[in-house]
């Protein structure tokens, strides 16, 4: 009896899914880490920060449970005349000036899955 050939299956590939990109064009951080993923075969869903706002309830769920103040550019002009780092927003209030002033969120904003990473964060981007 000849052995049975069986029809060779396709390999098993993961399904790529988008991942969120939130960014400011004119950003330098937003460009190296939109360069970094791309190389990384990561297929980037993009929104425009300046152009396409988030609202305030976005950045509510955006934040989720995590530290507001984290998500706060120290790099803003308003960040420093305000001297957030010493006198820290509520959570309220740094939501609403987030979403009224987007420069004032930090960039990028890369969302997978339930992770956030914030800024140009190596170690964060090689997690995802």
């Amino acid at each position: 009896m000849s052995p049975v050939k069986r029809p060779q299956s396709k390999p098993r590939t993961k399904a790529k899914r988008k991942v969120k990109f939130l960014y400011k064009s004119s950003c330098t951080s937003c460009r190296k880490a939109k360069t970094r993923l791309q190389r990384k075969g990561v297929l980037l869903d993009f929104r425009d920060l300046v152009k396409h706002r988030l609202t305030a309830a976005e950045i509510e769920t955006l934040i989720g449970r995590r530290d507001h103040r984290k998500f706060l550019s120290s790099r803003n002009p308003l960040y420093r005349r305000k001297n957030m780092k010493k006198k820290p927003p509520s959570r309220a209030q740094a939501i609403r000036m987030m979403a009224k002033d987007p420069n004032l969120i930090r960039r990028p904003v890369i969302v997978a899955g339930g992770r956030v990473v914030i800024g140009f964060d190596e170690d964060g981007i090689a997690r995802l």
